[in-house]
């Protein structure tokens, strides 16, 4: 009996320290996931400011050649 009860505490043991491994690598994983995370958020931000950007320079010059087309097709 005593026997078994070493064996059962060894074997606590031995878990314990592998929860407390598999925890430090979750915690790792989880702070690398964060990271990606903000830098993927801050690149989609960058990329939307420049699509916008595109968008507010194609609006003015179809605007602006819209404004001529009337007034040349009115000559």
């Amino acid at each position: 009996m005593e026997r078994l009860n070493s064996k059962l505490y060894l074997q606590n043991c031995y878990i314990m320290k592998e929860n407390e491994r598999l925890r430090k690598k979750a915690q790792l994983l989880n702070q690398e996931n964060q990271a990606l995370l903000s830098e993927l958020k801050q690149k989609l931000s960058k990329g939307n400011q420049k699509a916008n950007a595109s968008n507010s320079i194609l609006d003015l010059s179809l605007s602006s050649s819209g404004s001529q087309n009337p007034s040349s097709s009115s000559n």
